[in-house]
């Protein structure tokens, strides 16, 4: 797979279909529009995959993992080893993720795509790894072009493969200490705020500690000069693997027409790189939900995304991706199973 290919491949969503969709929903046993996002959750799932009549979705949620040289700064509370440390607590279906991905009936599929750690053969573990981390892009670009094309190809190849198994509904997580650091440079970048505005405080640093973040990503981008119509040599300069991973699952799903639910705050960073490479790929995106990180409205509203969920929520792995899975999946059965007003024979009766 080429990544011009991969990018033409990405076509708009075909909207015609969407009268005959509200059609079908207006008129099931309930007053028109009383299930509220459910209903428009049912419309977009069915657009996307340019079905009237879908089958229930088989889910998968994919964590994507690297690690950061920007740790190098003290720009997170945790130390690196959590990364690997958290791999394997993914793989033994302890996290967060996992026990939300149960819930809604979903898979997980862990991606070491730039930990810096030599794991021995563990079961379940996709090994994608383009490099043991990055390099610290407040110093110089944090990946070459060529590693970032590398990650992005092979999150779209995890995508196709999804789809070619037959899964329907896909869904981005992540796993990186130090990840909303490149994810606050990204979103300066691609949504044209300056730094302090888009950078929170991640796993829960300090006042101190969160100035320097700040600094530090305003350095990276002093240092590195990137431009917003160079997608990809922003993701290279001042991006993440794990990011470049998310932003090929995106891509990857859109050409083949599945429906992907973005995270949060870093999982969104991955998603408007995608957007930028391709436009007609936010029409593919549903927004999970709305992250504390206070970046995370801006992308949103730059890629045209409404959350499903609001629930202060900033653990990332996919946990709210997972959450909103269940959403989508229970407008889809509205659609799909509720009983018509011709069919239960019941008065539609006369809006008013």
């Amino acid at each position: 797979m080429q990544l011009d290919s991969l990018l033409q491949a990405v076509r708009p969503v075909d909207e015609s279909p969407a009268p005959e969709i509200q059609a079908h929903l207006d008129n099931l046993t309930k007053p028109r529009g009383s299930l509220g996002r459910l209903e428009e959750l049912a419309l977009r799932y069915c657009l996307i995959r340019g079905e009237r009549r879908p089958a229930l979705p088989a889910k998968a949620v994919f964590v994507f993992a690297a690690d950061h040289g920007v740790t190098e700064e003290g720009v997170s509370a945790f130390p690196r080893e959590v990364t690997y440390q958290m791999v394997r607590n993914f793989l033994a279906g302890g996290a967060g993720i996992n026990v939300l991905a149960r819930h809604v009936g979903a898979e997980v599929h862990v991606v070491d795509i730039g930990v810096d750690h030599d794991f021995p053969e563990l079961p379940g573990l996709i090994r994608r790894k383009v490099r043991p981390g990055t390099r610290n892009m407040a110093r110089g670009p944090a990946l070459t072009r060529e590693e970032a094309e590398a990650a992005v190809l092979a999150g779209a190849e995890l995508a196709s493969g999804a789809a070619d198994r037959g899964i329907g509904l896909l869904a981005t997580g992540e796993m990186g200490i130090g990840n909303t650091t490149p994810s606050s440079a990204l979103t300066a970048v691609f949504c044209g705020a300056a730094p302090a505005e888009v950078t929170g405080r991640g796993t829960g640093i300090d006042d101190e500690a969160h100035r320097r973040k700040v600094r530090v990503i305003e350095r990276a981008l002093e240092v590195n000069r990137p431009d917003p119509a160079d997608p990809l040599g922003v993701l290279a300069a001042v991006g993440g693997l794990e990011i470049a991973g998310i932003c090929g699952l995106v891509l990857g799903a859109a050409a083949r027409g599945v429906p992907v639910v973005i995270d949060g705050f870093i999982s969104t960073a991955g998603a408007l790189v995608a957007a930028a490479m391709a436009p007609a790929a936010a029409g593919y995106m549903f927004a999970a939900h709305q992250s504390v990180e206070v970046g995370h409205r801006k992308q949103l509203e730059r890629l045209g995304l409404r959350p499903v969920l609001d629930l202060d929520l900033r653990l990332g792995e996919g946990t709210g991706a997972a959450l909103a899975m269940g959403l989508i999946e229970a407008g889809l059965k509205i659609y799909l199973e509720m009983a018509t007003f011709d069919g239960a024979q019941v008065s539609p009766g006369n809006e008013a």
